[in-house]
Protein backbone atom coordinates (compact mmCIF):
# COMPACT_ATOMS: atom_id res chain seq x y z
CA UNK A 1 0.00 0.00 0.00
CA UNK A 2 1.18 3.66 -0.41
CA UNK A 3 1.29 6.11 2.09
CA UNK A 4 1.21 9.29 0.46
CA UNK A 5 -1.77 11.06 -1.51
CA UNK A 6 -2.14 13.65 -3.65
CA UNK A 7 -2.77 17.62 -3.19
CA UNK A 8 -5.90 18.98 -1.86
CA UNK A 9 -7.90 22.17 -3.07
CA UNK A 10 -10.17 22.71 0.44
CA UNK A 11 -12.31 24.91 -0.79
CA UNK A 12 -14.33 21.96 -2.60
CA UNK A 13 -14.84 19.77 -0.02
CA UNK A 14 -17.71 19.93 2.36
CA UNK A 15 -15.51 18.71 5.38
CA UNK A 16 -11.77 18.98 6.56
CA UNK A 17 -9.66 17.24 3.96
CA UNK A 18 -7.49 16.34 6.53
CA UNK A 19 -9.73 15.73 9.09
CA UNK A 20 -10.09 11.87 9.49
CA UNK A 21 -13.55 12.23 10.53
CA UNK A 22 -16.22 9.86 11.55
CA UNK A 23 -19.34 10.77 10.59
CA UNK A 24 -22.24 8.48 10.43
CA UNK A 25 -20.40 5.32 9.91
CA UNK A 26 -17.72 7.12 6.70
CA UNK A 27 -14.77 8.92 7.30
CA UNK A 28 -13.88 11.43 5.58
CA UNK A 29 -10.45 12.77 3.87
CA UNK A 30 -8.10 12.95 1.23
CA UNK A 31 -6.81 9.34 0.92
CA UNK A 32 -9.55 7.71 2.08
CA UNK A 33 -10.35 5.68 -1.13
CA UNK A 34 -6.86 6.39 -3.12
CA UNK A 35 -5.46 3.85 -1.01
CA UNK A 36 -5.62 4.71 2.80
CA UNK A 37 -8.29 2.42 3.02
CA UNK A 38 -6.47 -0.53 1.52
CA UNK A 39 -3.03 0.50 3.33
CA UNK A 40 -4.36 0.69 7.13
CA UNK A 41 -7.05 -2.56 6.24
CA UNK A 42 -3.56 -4.61 5.27
CA UNK A 43 -1.72 -3.29 8.33
CA UNK A 44 -4.61 -4.55 10.30
CA UNK A 45 -4.90 -7.49 8.41
CA UNK A 46 -1.09 -8.74 8.73
CA UNK A 47 -1.28 -7.82 12.65
CA UNK A 48 -4.58 -9.79 13.72
CA UNK A 49 -2.91 -12.76 12.14
CA UNK A 50 0.19 -12.55 13.45
CA UNK A 51 -1.59 -11.68 17.16
CA UNK A 52 -3.56 -15.15 16.57
CA UNK A 53 -0.58 -17.15 16.35
CA UNK A 54 -1.20 -18.95 12.46
CA UNK A 55 2.05 -19.39 10.19
CA UNK A 56 1.63 -19.27 7.43
CA UNK A 57 3.36 -21.77 4.72
CA UNK A 58 5.95 -19.15 2.90
CA UNK A 59 6.22 -15.77 3.96
CA UNK A 60 3.65 -12.60 4.06
CA UNK A 61 5.12 -9.22 3.42
CA UNK A 62 3.51 -5.94 4.96
CA UNK A 63 4.72 -3.08 2.66
CA UNK A 64 3.63 0.92 2.89
CA UNK A 65 5.50 2.79 0.73
CA UNK A 66 5.77 6.46 -0.13
CA UNK A 67 5.85 8.20 -3.29
CA UNK A 68 3.17 6.50 -5.51
CA UNK A 69 1.51 9.86 -6.02
CA UNK A 70 4.71 11.11 -7.87
CA UNK A 71 5.65 8.33 -9.84
CA UNK A 72 7.01 6.06 -7.73
CA UNK A 73 10.54 6.86 -8.60
CA UNK A 74 11.32 6.91 -4.96
CA UNK A 75 9.66 4.39 -3.65
CA UNK A 76 8.52 1.03 -4.63
CA UNK A 77 10.74 1.37 -8.28
CA UNK A 78 13.77 2.86 -6.26
CA UNK A 79 13.24 -0.52 -3.38
CA UNK A 80 13.22 -3.00 -6.57
CA UNK A 81 15.72 -1.85 -8.12
CA UNK A 82 18.21 -1.03 -4.99
CA UNK A 83 16.72 -3.70 -2.61
CA UNK A 84 15.54 -6.45 -4.82
CA UNK A 85 16.42 -9.44 -2.42
CA UNK A 86 14.06 -7.50 0.40
CA UNK A 87 11.18 -7.63 -2.64
CA UNK A 88 11.41 -10.95 -3.79
CA UNK A 89 7.94 -11.67 -4.10
CA UNK A 90 5.62 -14.66 -5.59
CA UNK A 91 2.22 -12.32 -5.77
CA UNK A 92 1.62 -8.64 -5.08
CA UNK A 93 -1.58 -7.54 -3.80
CA UNK A 94 -2.46 -3.72 -3.58
CA UNK A 95 -4.57 -0.75 -5.20
CA UNK A 96 -7.22 -0.90 -6.65
CA UNK A 97 -10.66 -3.12 -6.80
CA UNK A 98 -13.04 -4.77 -4.89
CA UNK A 99 -16.04 -2.63 -5.74
CA UNK A 100 -19.44 -4.18 -5.95
CA UNK A 101 -21.88 -3.42 -9.11
CA UNK A 102 -25.07 -4.53 -10.89
CA UNK A 103 -23.46 -6.17 -14.46
CA UNK A 104 -25.98 -7.22 -17.13
CA UNK A 105 -24.77 -11.12 -15.68
CA UNK A 106 -25.29 -10.48 -11.83
CA UNK A 107 -23.09 -9.17 -9.51
CA UNK A 108 -19.28 -7.96 -9.99
CA UNK A 109 -16.34 -7.18 -8.11
CA UNK A 110 -14.58 -4.97 -10.13
CA UNK A 111 -10.54 -6.26 -9.75
CA UNK A 112 -7.43 -5.38 -11.27
CA UNK A 113 -4.51 -7.08 -13.22
CA UNK A 114 -3.32 -4.66 -15.19
CA UNK A 115 -2.38 -0.77 -15.97
CA UNK A 116 -2.69 1.34 -18.90
CA UNK A 117 1.00 2.88 -19.62
CA UNK A 118 1.94 6.74 -18.71
CA UNK A 119 2.71 9.08 -21.60
CA UNK A 120 3.02 12.94 -20.11
CA UNK A 121 4.11 14.67 -22.21
CA UNK A 122 4.77 18.45 -22.26
CA UNK A 123 4.34 20.85 -24.63
CA UNK A 124 5.91 23.98 -25.74
CA UNK A 125 3.97 27.02 -27.81
CA UNK A 126 5.85 29.78 -29.13
CA UNK A 127 4.63 33.13 -30.03
CA UNK A 128 6.36 36.43 -30.56
CA UNK A 129 6.17 39.14 -28.22
CA UNK A 130 4.35 42.04 -28.81
CA UNK A 131 2.14 44.96 -26.87
CA UNK A 132 -0.99 43.67 -25.70
CA UNK A 133 -3.02 46.46 -26.86
CA UNK A 134 -2.87 45.47 -30.57
CA UNK A 135 -3.42 41.56 -30.64
CA UNK A 136 -4.92 41.79 -34.61
CA UNK A 137 -2.00 39.38 -36.43
CA UNK A 138 -0.39 39.31 -33.24
CA UNK A 139 1.75 35.56 -32.66
CA UNK A 140 -0.20 34.94 -29.10
CA UNK A 141 1.16 31.33 -27.83
CA UNK A 142 -1.61 31.63 -26.05
CA UNK A 143 -4.37 31.86 -28.64
CA UNK A 144 -2.39 28.96 -30.23
CA UNK A 145 -2.32 27.02 -27.24
CA UNK A 146 -6.08 27.23 -26.92
CA UNK A 147 -6.25 25.77 -30.36
CA UNK A 148 -3.73 22.91 -29.09
CA UNK A 149 -5.51 22.06 -26.58
CA UNK A 150 -9.41 22.39 -28.52
CA UNK A 151 -7.89 19.50 -30.79
CA UNK A 152 -6.37 17.26 -28.15
CA UNK A 153 -9.98 17.39 -26.24
CA UNK A 154 -11.65 17.01 -29.48
CA UNK A 155 -9.04 13.91 -31.41
CA UNK A 156 -11.29 10.69 -31.68
CA UNK A 157 -8.00 7.49 -32.01
CA UNK A 158 -10.09 4.48 -33.43
CA UNK A 159 -10.57 1.82 -30.68
CA UNK A 160 -8.22 -1.36 -29.71
CA UNK A 161 -9.94 -4.16 -28.82
CA UNK A 162 -7.41 -6.45 -26.98
CA UNK A 163 -8.12 -9.84 -25.49
CA UNK A 164 -8.22 -8.37 -22.56
CA UNK A 165 -11.28 -6.30 -23.38
CA UNK A 166 -13.11 -9.08 -25.19
CA UNK A 167 -12.88 -11.01 -21.80
CA UNK A 168 -13.90 -8.33 -19.55
CA UNK A 169 -16.91 -7.76 -22.01
CA UNK A 170 -17.46 -11.32 -22.12
CA UNK A 171 -17.87 -11.38 -18.28
CA UNK A 172 -19.78 -8.51 -17.75
CA UNK A 173 -22.57 -10.57 -19.52
CA UNK A 174 -23.87 -8.18 -22.04
CA UNK A 175 -26.77 -8.83 -24.01
CA UNK A 176 -25.64 -10.29 -27.74
CA UNK A 177 -25.85 -7.02 -29.45
CA UNK A 178 -23.77 -4.44 -27.43
CA UNK A 179 -20.89 -7.05 -26.59
CA UNK A 180 -20.52 -7.53 -30.27
CA UNK A 181 -20.87 -3.11 -30.25
CA UNK A 182 -18.45 -3.11 -27.29
CA UNK A 183 -15.81 -5.29 -29.55
CA UNK A 184 -16.44 -3.65 -32.65
CA UNK A 185 -13.59 -0.40 -33.07
CA UNK A 186 -15.87 1.21 -35.54
CA UNK A 187 -19.18 1.22 -33.76
CA UNK A 188 -18.12 1.21 -30.15
CA UNK A 189 -19.25 4.66 -29.79
CA UNK A 190 -22.43 3.81 -29.96
CA UNK A 191 -22.26 1.82 -26.91
CA UNK A 192 -20.26 3.92 -24.78
CA UNK A 193 -23.68 6.17 -25.65
CA UNK A 194 -26.03 3.56 -24.74
CA UNK A 195 -24.11 3.53 -20.97
CA UNK A 196 -24.08 4.89 -17.61
CA UNK A 197 -21.80 7.74 -17.81
CA UNK A 198 -19.39 6.18 -14.99
CA UNK A 199 -18.98 2.84 -17.49
CA UNK A 200 -19.40 4.49 -20.51
CA UNK A 201 -15.99 6.79 -19.36
CA UNK A 202 -14.11 3.30 -18.24
CA UNK A 203 -14.79 1.81 -21.16
CA UNK A 204 -13.49 4.54 -23.48
CA UNK A 205 -10.36 4.80 -21.25
CA UNK A 206 -10.15 1.09 -21.97
CA UNK A 207 -9.87 1.14 -25.31
CA UNK A 208 -8.18 4.01 -26.19
CA UNK A 209 -4.97 5.88 -26.04
CA UNK A 210 -6.19 8.97 -23.86
CA UNK A 211 -5.15 12.20 -23.47
CA UNK A 212 -5.98 15.08 -21.24
CA UNK A 213 -3.74 18.52 -21.19
CA UNK A 214 -3.96 19.08 -17.51
CA UNK A 215 -1.89 21.96 -16.83
CA UNK A 216 -0.75 25.08 -18.46
CA UNK A 217 1.49 27.94 -18.23
CA UNK A 218 2.17 31.08 -20.09
CA UNK A 219 2.73 35.10 -20.06
CA UNK A 220 3.86 36.73 -17.38
CA UNK A 221 2.16 40.67 -17.85
CA UNK A 222 -1.31 41.47 -18.67
CA UNK A 223 -0.14 44.16 -21.43
CA UNK A 224 2.38 41.49 -22.84
CA UNK A 225 1.37 38.93 -25.71
CA UNK A 226 2.88 36.02 -24.27
CA UNK A 227 5.96 34.69 -26.45
CA UNK A 228 5.95 30.83 -24.53
CA UNK A 229 3.03 28.63 -23.35
CA UNK A 230 4.44 25.27 -22.29
CA UNK A 231 1.04 22.63 -21.77
CA UNK A 232 1.35 19.52 -19.71
CA UNK A 233 -0.48 16.33 -21.01
CA UNK A 234 -1.30 13.72 -19.22
CA UNK A 235 -1.47 10.80 -21.75
CA UNK A 236 -2.09 7.02 -21.08
CA UNK A 237 -1.08 4.17 -23.46
CA UNK A 238 -2.25 0.70 -24.11
CA UNK A 239 -0.42 -2.57 -23.86
CA UNK A 240 1.92 -2.70 -26.58
CA UNK A 241 1.77 0.92 -27.27
CA UNK A 242 5.31 2.75 -27.83
CA UNK A 243 7.05 5.86 -27.67
CA UNK A 244 6.94 6.54 -31.02
CA UNK A 245 3.37 5.63 -31.25
CA UNK A 246 2.74 8.25 -28.95
CA UNK A 247 4.59 10.71 -31.51
CA UNK A 248 2.15 9.36 -33.99
CA UNK A 249 -0.63 10.23 -31.94
CA UNK A 250 0.00 13.86 -31.10
CA UNK A 251 1.15 14.45 -34.65
CA UNK A 252 -2.31 13.28 -35.67
CA UNK A 253 -4.22 15.06 -33.18
CA UNK A 254 -2.61 18.55 -33.77
CA UNK A 255 -3.08 18.22 -37.66
CA UNK A 256 -1.11 21.22 -39.30
CA UNK A 257 0.27 22.36 -36.19
CA UNK A 258 2.26 19.72 -35.21
CA UNK A 259 5.06 21.12 -36.54
CA UNK A 260 5.04 24.26 -34.76
CA UNK A 261 4.76 22.51 -30.96
CA UNK A 262 8.22 21.12 -29.03
CA UNK A 263 7.54 17.98 -27.19
CA UNK A 264 9.16 16.86 -24.10
CA UNK A 265 8.86 13.68 -22.65
CA UNK A 266 7.66 14.06 -18.57
CA UNK A 267 6.98 10.29 -17.69
CA UNK A 268 6.70 7.24 -19.65
CA UNK A 269 6.27 3.73 -18.17
CA UNK A 270 5.00 0.59 -20.15
CA UNK A 271 1.45 -0.88 -20.13
CA UNK A 272 1.45 -3.77 -17.52
CA UNK A 273 -0.77 -6.78 -17.32
CA UNK A 274 -0.58 -10.01 -15.02
CA UNK A 275 -2.21 -13.33 -16.20
CA UNK A 276 -5.55 -14.41 -13.75
CA UNK A 277 -4.76 -18.22 -14.01
CA UNK A 278 -2.66 -18.34 -10.52
CA UNK A 279 -2.98 -19.68 -6.98
CA UNK A 280 -3.42 -16.23 -5.84
CA UNK A 281 -6.55 -15.24 -7.81
CA UNK A 282 -8.29 -18.64 -7.65
CA UNK A 283 -7.39 -17.79 -3.60
CA UNK A 284 -8.86 -14.40 -4.51
CA UNK A 285 -12.46 -16.22 -5.84
CA UNK A 286 -12.80 -18.17 -2.91
CA UNK A 287 -11.96 -15.79 -0.11
CA UNK A 288 -14.27 -12.94 -1.59
CA UNK A 289 -16.57 -15.56 -2.08
CA UNK A 290 -16.85 -16.38 1.26
CA UNK A 291 -17.87 -12.62 2.40
CA UNK A 292 -19.54 -11.60 -0.70
CA UNK A 293 -21.69 -15.10 -2.44
CA UNK A 294 -23.61 -13.11 -4.76
CA UNK A 295 -20.54 -11.67 -6.97
CA UNK A 296 -17.51 -12.57 -9.25
CA UNK A 297 -14.49 -11.37 -9.52
CA UNK A 298 -13.91 -9.08 -13.17
CA UNK A 299 -10.61 -8.79 -14.23
CA UNK A 300 -10.23 -5.62 -15.44
CA UNK A 301 -7.45 -3.24 -16.79
CA UNK A 302 -6.83 -0.28 -14.72
CA UNK A 303 -7.03 3.62 -16.04
CA UNK A 304 -4.61 4.70 -14.02
CA UNK A 305 -1.67 4.00 -12.36
CA UNK A 306 0.00 1.70 -9.59
CA UNK A 307 3.16 0.65 -7.40
CA UNK A 308 1.94 -2.98 -9.08
CA UNK A 309 3.75 -1.94 -12.25
CA UNK A 310 7.03 -2.48 -11.16
CA UNK A 311 6.23 -5.78 -9.89
CA UNK A 312 4.57 -6.80 -13.28
CA UNK A 313 7.81 -5.64 -14.88
CA UNK A 314 9.96 -8.27 -13.36
CA UNK A 315 7.37 -11.23 -14.43
CA UNK A 316 5.41 -11.18 -10.78
CA UNK A 317 1.89 -11.37 -11.28
CA UNK A 318 0.00 -8.07 -9.05
CA UNK A 319 -3.46 -7.25 -8.54
CA UNK A 320 -5.71 -4.42 -7.60
CA UNK A 321 -8.14 -5.42 -5.20
CA UNK A 322 -10.24 -5.09 -2.00
CA UNK A 323 -13.69 -5.37 -0.65
CA UNK A 324 -16.56 -2.33 -0.23
CA UNK A 325 -19.90 -2.82 1.00
CA UNK A 326 -23.11 -1.98 -1.37
CA UNK A 327 -23.21 1.53 0.61
CA UNK A 328 -19.78 2.14 -2.06
CA UNK A 329 -20.87 2.44 -5.82
CA UNK A 330 -18.84 2.24 -8.95
CA UNK A 331 -19.53 5.87 -10.18
CA UNK A 332 -19.30 7.30 -6.17
CA UNK A 333 -15.59 5.54 -5.81
CA UNK A 334 -14.11 6.63 -9.30
CA UNK A 335 -15.04 10.20 -9.21
CA UNK A 336 -13.24 10.40 -5.62
CA UNK A 337 -10.00 9.95 -6.58
CA UNK A 338 -8.37 12.63 -6.36
CA UNK A 339 -11.53 14.03 -6.05
CA UNK A 340 -13.60 16.31 -3.64
CA UNK A 341 -15.19 14.63 -0.30
CA UNK A 342 -13.55 12.00 -0.40
CA UNK A 343 -14.83 9.02 2.20
CA UNK A 344 -14.98 5.52 3.40
CA UNK A 345 -17.38 3.53 4.70
CA UNK A 346 -16.56 1.67 8.02
CA UNK A 347 -18.06 -1.33 6.28
CA UNK A 348 -15.87 -0.95 3.86
CA UNK A 349 -12.85 -1.25 6.23
CA UNK A 350 -14.55 -4.01 7.89
CA UNK A 351 -14.57 -6.08 4.38
CA UNK A 352 -11.26 -5.14 3.15
CA UNK A 353 -9.57 -6.19 6.96
CA UNK A 354 -11.49 -9.85 6.52
CA UNK A 355 -10.86 -10.47 2.55
CA UNK A 356 -7.22 -9.85 3.34
CA UNK A 357 -6.59 -11.96 6.16
CA UNK A 358 -8.85 -14.70 4.15
CA UNK A 359 -6.67 -14.27 1.22
CA UNK A 360 -3.71 -14.91 3.29
CA UNK A 361 -5.10 -18.00 5.01
CA UNK A 362 -6.23 -19.37 1.70
CA UNK A 363 -2.88 -19.28 -0.09
CA UNK A 364 -0.34 -19.65 2.80
CA UNK A 365 -2.33 -21.84 4.82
Amino acid sequence: GHTDVVPVSPDGWTKDPHGAELIDGWVWGRGAVDMLNITSSMALAVARLARSGWKPKGTLIYLGAADEEAGGDWGVSWLMNNHRDAMKTDYVLTESGGIPFKAPGGMRLWTVIGEKGVAWRRLIIRGRPEHGSRPLYADNALVKAAEVVRRLDAFRPRAVISDEWREFVARMGFDPEMASTLTDPDHIWEGIAELPPALGRTVHACTHTTAAPTVIHGGNKTNIIPDKVTLEVDIRKLPGQTREEIDGFIAEALGDMAGSVEIEVIHDDDATISPIDTPLWHSMERASHKLRPDATLLPTVSTGGTDARFFREFGIPAYGFGLFSDAMTLAQWSSMFHGNDERVDQESLRLSVEVWEAIARDLLG
